[in-house]
């Protein structure tokens, strides 16, 4: 059975927000993201080639960084899972809208 973590408004805030300037996710592709908004917006309009890029063999940039620096160990565990750019997108696009659930 999967443990319940409650996230209080001040954590949904935390993790919605601007990383630092040093701790942004740069992509393959040039693009440079700085939250989970940009986070989604890009993983929808790169190519496959730059989403397998960051998430082929072993690699799993887009789940590192979101455990790492955003703090969402959730949304990290379902980016590894995440086949194709669309469905990690769809994965980051619940995340937010949970997270805003709880401002």
């Amino acid at each position: 059975m999967a443990k319940i973590i409650r996230i209080s408004r001040e954590e949904a805030n935390r993790r919605l927000g601007d990383v630092p300037d040093e701790k942004r996710f740069w992509c393959h592709d040039g693009k440079l993201v700085k939250n989970l908004g940009e986070l989604e917006k890009a993983l929808s309009d790169m190519s496959d080639e730059t989403f397998h890029y960051h998430s082929d063999e072993g690699r799993n940039d887009f789940g590192n960084w979101v455990r790492d620096v955003v703090g969402d160990a959730k949304l990290a565990n379902d980016l590894s899972k995440a086949k194709s750019r669309i469905q990690a997108s769809q994965a980051v696009a619940q995340r937010i809208s949970f997270l805003r659930s709880k401002i």
